[in-house]
């Protein structure tokens, strides 16, 4: 449904009639050869076995590389993970069926984007025609979250706190330290890759109130800028067909116990915010340059590097950020029942996030196919995990 048919009242009214607090998770996934675990462009027909599998719950995202699953409407985080684990499983199925693999990380490590093909859809050829190279050198896989907010001008008021905490939501996910064949010294790739080449990506800036949100949109639609409004690329973004606040910054995490906890922190935070708009009290909203110095941060240095207070006017550790979040959405957390999943976060923090665990196998081993192995492998649902193909060794970058 696109917003030509989808007016901005219409918008406005299914915030409005939004349930607070519902949630659904996407995960894009690289699509691999298991004798070298190159991106093969085996999409359409992965989508079809996924398909006779457990329904049309897989879609294409770009290029013929990658597949996409995402839940229904959850109502708990033990919803998504039941059904994010029946759909993993399917889908590992179909590709095991198929004869390829799946991995899940930000970016692959050494496909090149001459290789890919764009997916034939009108969607996709609408894309490739406007964008060119910007589209042909995206080969990133993102994980997003979506949390129902009741209530247009408090989505907009929690949309504009939201964005200063995509840094430490972006620091605790990433899992993308390497591409096009080289360690990049960034902990998510992907997020430079696709932020700094698409347009109408990375970091918006708040919005007065929902008339400024929607008056945009229409002067993006009315003067041909985007043909439906989700060509709005943000980080965080309305949604205003399905009446969720999206949340992209995220990249794909390897093991689903990671993504639950990024998911249900997420959620939390989302619904800590809503809380404090219902108090009365007043959001936090950063400028747009200094949620980009934390951005530019938490890409950069991940879990291992530090971000800026700018109320206090200091440095603070990434991991300590993301513990003072954890602790502000105590209460919220409590209420949905998500401490089984987020008491993963200081697991993360602990133990080291996909980027982290790359770089590590990496600086032991000299090899980027190391790394990317262990990946690979721990993206499998559990029981397959031990079975991930062999990877040859590439040169130390």
């Amino acid at each position: 449904m696109v917003w030509k048919r989808y007016s901005t009242q219409q918008a406005a009214a299914r915030f409005d009639n939004a349930e607070d607090f519902t949630v659904g998770v996407e995960e894009e996934f690289q699509i691999l050869d298991p004798a070298n675990l190159k991106l093969t462009s085996r999409f359409e027909q992965l989508q079809k076995l996924a398909h006779d599998r457990i329904g049309t719950f897989a879609r294409g995202e770009l290029i013929a590389s990658e597949i996409e699953i995402s839940t229904d409407i959850c109502y708990s985080m033990t919803a998504v993970e039941a059904d994010l684990m029946a759909k993993r499983r399917a889908l590992f199925d179909a590709a095991a069926e198929l004869g390829v693999t799946l991995a899940a990380t930000g970016a692959h490590p050494f496909a090149d984007w001459r290789d890919q093909r764009i997916i034939d859809t009108p969607r996709y050829r609408e894309i490739d025609e406007k964008l060119r190279y910007c589209a042909w050198r995206n080969m990133t896989f993102g994980m997003h979250t979506h949390v129902g907010v009741r209530g247009r001008e408090r989505l907009i008021a929690v949309f504009n706190a939201m964005r200063g905490f995509l840094p430490h939501l972006l620091a605790l996910s990433a899992n993308s330290p390497f591409a096009e064949a080289r360690y990049t010294h960034l902990h998510s790739a992907r997020t430079q890759l696709f932020t700094r080449c698409f347009p109408r990506c990375g970091i918006p800036g708040p919005f007065r109130d929902w008339h400024h949100y929607a008056s945009l949109v229409e002067t993006l639609m009315s003067t041909n800028s985007i043909s439906e409004p989700t060509q709005i690329w943000w980080s965080v973004r309305p949604h205003p067909i399905f009446g969720t606040l999206e949340i992209r910054i995220c990249d794909c995490q390897s093991n689903i116990e990671d993504t639950l906890a990024v998911a249900s922190l997420t959620l939390a935070l989302v619904a800590a915010l809503a809380d404090d708009y219902d108090a009365g009290r007043l959001l936090p909203v950063l400028g747009t340059h200094e949620v980009e110095e934390n951005l530019w941060r938490a890409l950069r240095y991940g879990l291992d590097g530090k971000l800026v207070d700018f109320e206090k006017k200091k440095e603070v550790l990434a991991t300590d950020a993301v513990r003072r979040l954890a602790n502000y959405t105590a209460a919220a957390q409590i209420r949905l029942g998500l401490e089984k999943y987020t008491r993963r976060v200081a697991n993360i923090i602990k133990h080291g996030n996909g980027a982290q665990r790359q770089i590590r196998i990496y600086e032991k081993t000299g090899d980027i196919g190391a790394a990317f192995h262990d990946a690979v492998r721990r993206s499998q649902p559990a029981a397959g995990r031990a079975a991930a193909g062999a990877m040859p060794k590439s040169k130390r970058r």
